[in-house]
């Protein structure tokens, strides 16, 4: 399966970096927007085609599926651009910078019927999705909630990306969507959001508080930040038992299953703790399959994690440029 990686920066690296060790997969092309970024990429790698330009790289017939790493406020641009040429997409998380974003991707990836998947690693990881058959079989009962939080310390300057409204800056489209993916996950998309958050002088957010609501009664407390080192745990409750996940819960290694009147029962995953690897192994799976969406990460889930995300924003006033 030949790739190509649209974007430089620090994930593409460690998503390239994985590519490279996985059986039937073959890195041939990366495109940037400066051909001197795109070829130093490509020297650090070994991948012998670099482009000084996105459709450049989207026009190249011979990469299979594109993985696309640029910052979310483009995503739409980029991932569009290489649909468009007829190549499959995995797209880095948050899918876009909006839900109307998000329904134009995948209303074009379905007109031309080409692959595209989310980026969101957590889904494929085995240790969760161990967790959701546990789940689905009733181990815990009805989910009753979930806790879980991101946050990393910072300090991060006015020129960061993460405080920069142009990039779609901020904690919850960068963090807070591995949270309220989670949530999303166990209970589907909620009736109810509510949130607070800090903002910074640019005005996105760094310090997000939501709590989450389902007609089922199942509330979900998340919260991500850009100012403070969260514990970044997660947890399921039900009204039979609770999961727990360690530090880390977006690539678990681990969770560990508790119930009343019995001895914890742990899961653990076998072998090194890298989800890169399994989103990856998931899209070529899709693709050698013939599907046109992955049923780890369908592309309506991916829509309705946008909604919600929408919906935050309007509680605690963060617009990007260019929104109505």
């Amino acid at each position: 399966m030949r790739w190509g990686i649209l974007g430089t920066g620090g994930i593409a690296a460690s998503f390239t970096a994985q590519l490279l060790e996985l059986p039937g997969a073959e890195v041939v092309a990366v495109g940037s927007r400066s051909t001197g970024t795109a070829r130093g990429f490509a020297e650090r790698f070994g991948i012998p085609r670099a482009y000084g330009s996105w459709a450049e790289l989207a026009a190249d017939d011979g990469v299979d599926v594109v993985y696309v790493a640029v910052p979310h406020s483009a995503h739409r641009a980029a991932a569009g651009l290489c649909l468009e040429a007829g190549r499959a997409v995995l797209c880095e998380k948050a899918f876009t910078l909006n839900a109307r974003e998000a329904d134009e991707l995948v209303e074009l990836a379905r007109e031309r019927r080409r692959f595209m998947m989310e980026a969101m690693w957590t889904y494929c990881n085995p240790v969760m999705r161990r967790m959701v058959e546990i789940v689905a079989d009733g181990a815990i009962g009805e989910i009753r909630s979930v806790h879980a939080d991101f946050g990393l310390p910072g300090p991060y300057g006015p020129a960061h990306r993460l405080r920069d409204p142009a990039r779609g800056g901020g904690a919850l489209l960068d963090l807070g969507v591995y949270p309220v993916s989670l949530a999303h996950l166990v209970l589907g998309e909620p009736s109810e959001v509510q949130g607070r958050a800090e903002l910074t002088p640019e005005g996105v957010d760094a310090n997000t508080g939501m709590l989450l609501g389902w007609d089922s009664g199942a509330v979900a407390l998340l919260s991500c930040s850009i100012t403070a080192d969260t514990p970044m745990t997660a947890a399921v409750t039900g009204t039979a038992g609770r999961i727990e996940f360690p530090r880390g819960f977006f690539y678990p290694d681990r969770f560990v299953l508790h119930r009343p009147g019995r001895e914890p029962e742990e899961f653990a995953l076998e072998g090194r703790r890298n989800s890169l690897r399994h989103e990856a192994l998931e899209v070529m799976r899709c693709l050698r399959a013939g599907e046109t969406e992955s049923p780890l990460v369908p592309l309506d889930g991916s829509r309705a994690v946008m909604r919600t995300l929408d919906a935050v924003r309007g509680r605690i006033g963060v617009r990007y440029p260019g929104e109505e």
